[in-house]
């Protein structure tokens, strides 16, 4: 067996209040808000205050309409139904799952400019431009034709919004803003509107 050290010492046991307190999770924890929404925290990007926020709230709308109509696609998957009906119900995810990447990317983007990104249901709702669909299922061809429509209003802001942040110097939003959010945006909605051809049995 081996000896003690000759200068090691044996600490007395902690009172039973004070051990547990020490491993006792503070559930109680309340602040002011650090940043408020629409602040821009200054970073070492070689962007300027004006320009970051000018950007984040650009690209806070895009978030808006990307979460709203990524929600529309899943809300669609799970209520289509017809002829079609397995064909669009992995369509839908699909492009659900690449409608997901684009909320990360545009929200991280947001952060690393130093701003808050929106993402709570009801903030989305009170921000989105997209129009809000009813709660009930409607036949496939007036699914597209929304998820057609929020595509297209998202592909013409994105293009504006490109336009300006390219003008300010802001080059990582712009490359978001057209490698991202257009080129998904424009492929998802080649990919519906070819549903809805002459010869389409999606019809309403």
């Amino acid at each position: 067996m081996a000896s003690k050290s000759p200068t090691s010492k044996t600490l007395p046991p902690a009172p039973a209040t004070a051990r547990a307190t020490a491993v006792q999770p503070n559930l109680h924890q309340q602040s002011h808000e650090t940043q408020k929404y629409g602040e821009i925290v200054k970073l070492p990007n070689g962007l300027s205050e004006k320009v970051c926020k000018e950007s984040v709230a650009l690209l806070n709308q895009c978030l808006a309409d990307t979460i709203t109509l990524r929600d529309m696609y899943k809300k669609h998957h799970w209520q289509v139904v017809g002829p079609t009906f397995n064909q669009l119900h992995l369509m839908y995810d699909q492009h659900f799952e690449a409608q997901v990447l684009l909320v990360d990317i545009l929200a991280e983007r947001i952060q690393l400019l130093g701003g808050i990104a929106l993402a709570m249901a009801a903030d989305i709702a009170e921000s989105t431009k997209i129009q809000r669909p009813p709660r009930g299922r409607e036949p496939a061809a007036v699914q597209i034709r929304r998820l057609a429509e929020a595509h297209e209003m998202i592909i013409i802001a994105a293009r504006d919004a490109a336009k300006k942040v390219d003008d300010a110097g802001d080059d990582g939003s712009n490359d978001v803003f057209v490698s991202n959010v257009l080129r998904t945006n424009e492929l998802q909605v080649w990919f519906l509107s070819e549903h809805l051809v002459a010869a389409s049995p999606v019809t309403a």
